[in-house]
């Protein structure tokens, strides 16, 4: 791929940033655990907001946790260019997830202050709160509160020390009496950009460092739990038994088994958390809970999986003699990126002479949330054998720093409707 040999943004910044705050919430050698809303996080936070402050950007933090550098526009009735990601990681996560996005939106806005460049609009870099959801297992927090789409309970989510999300927010200084404040009013976010790795393999076996992206498809996200009776593992005869861990395995194999039918499809499913009550050797299981991981760009073929794994559900605990319930936890048709964004992001690349390949997104991003309120487009940055969700998650400083300048080139057009001048 043939690229320019020199960058409007500072690699050099950008590499020490995301190292500093790989430093925050490290685990082994190149893993992070940063989850929303811990100690680990704010220390995060007040990281980035030093650097946001010194960038030049004015500072806030909202009643949701999201942190938000703003420069002023010279048009105030103009609606705001949005750009940012999250520093929130898995419990057993990388450095580069959510962590470029946000990096790289204050590299390349801190390179438009830095060249005196004004914009006709406010832009305003933020790093969400909770975009994981692996703590209280429902994500986007921050990027659904700002566009008013939190649901009933949210507050009430546990996480598995039985802290609430009510509480961990306190912990914030954050306060859901200040929520509808914090909300922003409609049509006043007028486009969102978003930088992240890709998360997968696709990139890498083009050859190609960043891509354009046309779509985010569908998460459906539930928590089922099934129930049995409890029992002495050497005194109940195998044919009394209702163990419902037993039924659990069923329903997940069979699940597995479902979603891999079509291996030219793009559908994929996991069952990534499973709890056992009363979780002894020798004691048979009571009550399981397992959360499901349903996507796809295809509407109905995913509605068809859905309701093929309710069947399941029937015959499986019919079988063993258990009940079950279903929550729903998160449940989103794909959101596909708005063309006009798509153009400015192509013609920012082909300046560099670049063409990025374009490809859907299978994780879902803030950007999901931010679709139902304005045009978003997102860039990606190749990921090393498509890890991610692991400390050995690997996007190199020059694949990096050429998706921030993508960004950084797209956010220069959008803001003054000029190209930037060749670097060089």
């Amino acid at each position: 791929m043939q690229t320019i040999t020199e960058l409007s943004i500072n690699q050099l910044r950008l590499d020490e940033h995301i190292e500093q705050l790989a430093q925050i919430g490290k685990i082994g050698d190149t893993g992070v655990c940063r989850l929303a809303l811990t100690p680990e996080d704010i220390e995060g936070i007040n990281q980035v907001r030093f650097w946001m402050e010194k960038a030049g950007l004015v500072t806030r933090m909202d009643a949701f946790g999201n942190l938000i550098g703003r420069l002023e526009g010279t048009d105030s009735a103009k609606p705001i260019l949005m750009v940012g990601s999250h520093i929130d990681s898995q419990p057993y996560g990388g450095r580069y997830d959510g962590a470029i996005g946000v990096l790289g939106a204050l590299e390349a806005v801190q390179c438009l202050v830095e060249q005196g460049i004004q914009p006709r609009m406010a832009i305003e870099v933020i790093a969400f709160c909770d975009e994981e959801g692996s703590r209280f297992n429902k994500g986007l927090f921050g990027s659904r509160g700002i566009t008013n789409q939190l649901e009933e309970g949210e507050l009430e989510r546990q996480d598995k020390n039985g802290v609430k999300r009510r509480e961990a927010l306190a912990s914030f200084g954050c306060s859901p009496s200040e929520f509808a404040a914090a909300v922003y009013p409609p049509g006043s976010i007028g486009s969102y950009l978003e930088l992240h790795i890709e998360q997968g393999p696709v990139l890498e076996a083009m050859d190609a460092q960043v891509g354009l992206v046309t779509g985010i498809s569908g998460p459906l996200w539930l928590t089922v739990t099934m129930k049995g009776m409890a029992g002495h593992a050497g005194s109940v005869p195998m044919v009394m038994r209702h163990d419902a861990l037993v039924g659990s395995a069923k329903v997940i194999a069979a699940f597995d088994d479902m979603v891999r039918e079509d291996p030219g499809a793009p559908t994929v499913g996991t069952v990534g958390s499973l709890r056992v009550f009363p979780d002894s050797r020798n004691i048979i299981p009571e009550e399981v809970s397992f959360t499901v991981d349903l996507r796809d760009m295809e509407m109905e073929r995913r509605n068809g999986l859905e309701a093929r794994l309710m069947t399941l559900l029937d015959e499986v605990s019919s079988q063993y003699g258990l009940t079950y319930t279903v929550t729903e936890d998160t449940n989103s048709e794909p959101r596909y990126c708005a063309e006009s964004m798509m153009s400015i992001i192509r013609s920012s690349a082909e300046e560099m002479g670049i063409v990025m390949p374009e490809l859907m997104s299978g994780p879902f991003h803030d950007a999901l949330a931010l679709s139902y309120v304005c045009d978003y487009g997102m860039i990606f940055v190749r990921s090393k054998d498509g890890i991610s969700h692991h400390p050995s998650e690997y996007s190199s400083s020059e694949d990096i720093a050429l998706g921030t300048e993508v960004l950084y080139r797209t956010i220069r057009k959008m803001c003054t409707g000029n190209p930037p001048k060749e670097a060089g």
